[in-house]
């Protein structure tokens, strides 16, 4: 394959070199088997645990939820968690993944969307962490990368394969190289033949190989523009990717079935262009023949992440400016509740509780507005729009709804009171009872 993608070499660090971790010998039968139970009874826990197997008998469930657990030292767990959450932009069907190390709360994103960038940092200040680096698989020609935006937010380093060419970029990558967020590490993997500088970032404990538009869930990435090739993609898939143990997670770039996740020992056996017995020739003769259009934004898309998506004009995505209004996660948007309080004069303050309640024990902020949730809709016209309007209720909850209900209206400056009166009262804000 050459000398881009030998094994081997000494890689070169980001952060200080640490002693190589010795890898955990698997646990014994009962207690990969607890581990299994305790994951799938907790489907939601943000640690992502790893470094065991799980007996087949769980069956695939089981296998999403793997090996991603404690690293093992005889019969005692030493704790290695790390955070992880796969996103999705639908117009795109780009996969964007946070990656960040519990112990120390430095964390990297992998192939940030510029229209997403919202959506992220809500996460990311929701689960607390500290963007070290943003990494890009390769130059997308289908979305343009938040890279630029992340460096700009939180002093990220872009990191980037070095035969890309691009600009903005502050370290250039090659095959060996190894990434470091606390006490975790990624290693980089050269897998060109989508393009010539794509990569693949594999975790230090191979549990984990996040693969961009190289290998896809049945299938891989085109081969027929921006320096590709599906000989070389055929030998870096095998070389770099398939030489991976077989229960390693497949994380791709993209999906356009709504699959998230595969193994490599499943795309070995079951990818309908490179598993199973096919060869070489086979596979080229499958991706000469895809026929694909060149996608719809290729034209802005490259030019723009040859910039690492920094705009010509560096001009910003419009921000709130009425107050400081942060959105969340769930894509409510909020604001706190002492900034209301120093500001009621220039806000509309709209109560969506019922009657009782806001003349009952808890009281109400002095000159809301009472409308009751579920008479919302019918009622909006009865919400003033000549000042910003901030919803309130018990806990925050049906506030929240509300907000969205009234942006759905056509209300811009809208923003839900965070933690509700119970908050207010909270924080000994003044009320009228």
């Amino acid at each position: 394959m050459g000398a881009a993608l030998a094994r081997g070499a000494q890689p070169r660090m980001l952060q200080l070199a640490k002693p190589t971790v010795t890898r955990p010998k698997p646990p014994p039968h009962q207690k990969a088997l607890r581990g299994a139970v305790e994951i799938l009874q907790h489907p939601l826990q943000p640690r992502f645990y790893r470094a065991f197997n799980i007996c087949q008998s769980f069956g695939e469930t089981a296998l999403y939820f793997r090996a991603r657990s404690c690293n093992y030292t005889g019969d005692s767990a030493t704790s290695d968690a790390m955070i992880f959450r796969q996103l999705f932009d639908p117009v795109s069907s780009t996969y964007t993944y946070l990656l960040g190390c519990d112990e120390s709360g430095e964390a990297v994103v992998i192939d940030p969307v510029f229209e997403r960038h919202a959506r992220d940092e809500a996460l990311i200040r929701e689960l607390g962490l500290r963007i070290r680096y943003v990494l890009d698989t390769h130059v997308h020609a289908d979305h343009v990368t938040g890279a630029w935006l992340m460096k700009l937010a939180y002093g990220a380093q872009i990191v980037l394969s070095r035969r890309c060419g691009v600009e903005e970029v502050d370290f250039r990558v090659d095959d060996g190289d190894v990434v470091r967020f606390g006490e975790c590490a990624l290693e980089v993997r050269a897998t060109p033949g989508h393009t010539e500088g794509c990569v693949t970032y594999v975790l230090d404990d191979h549990s984990m190989a996040f693969t961009g538009d190289c290998l896809l869930i049945r299938g891989a990435g085109r081969t027929d523009f921006q320096g590709g090739s599906a000989q070389i993609m055929y030998q870096a898939i095998h070389e770099q990717i398939f030489s991976l143990p077989d229960e390693c997670l497949v994380y791709p770039g993209h999906d356009y079935e709504g699959r998230t996740v595969s193994t490599v020992g499943e795309e070995k056996r079951f990818n309908s262009r490179i598993g199973g017995d096919a060869r070489e020739e086979d596979f080229v003769g499958y991706m000469d023949n895809l026929g694909l259009a060149h996608p719809k934004l290729i034209d802005i898309a490259v030019p723009a992440n040859l910039r690492a998506g920094r705009p010509e004009d560096d001009q910003l995505p419009e921000k709130i400016t009425w107050g400081p209004v942060t959105v969340s996660f769930g894509g409510i948007p909020e604001i706190e509740p002492e900034w209301v309080a120093r500001h009621l004069e220039e806000l509309t303050v709209l109560d969506v509780r019922n009657a009782e309640e806001f003349d009952g024990e808890l009281g109400h902020v002095e000159g809301s507005q009472l409308i009751p949730l579920d008479e919302l809709r019918d009622r909006v016209g009865e919400v003033p729009r000549d000042r910003p309007v901030v919803v309130v209720c018990q806990s925050g909850r049906r506030s929240g709804m509300a907000a969205v209900i009234l942006k759905d209206a056509g209300l811009k400056e809208v923003a839900n009171v965070a933690g509700g009166l119970i908050n207010w009262s909270r924080h000994a804000l003044p009320f009228r009872s």
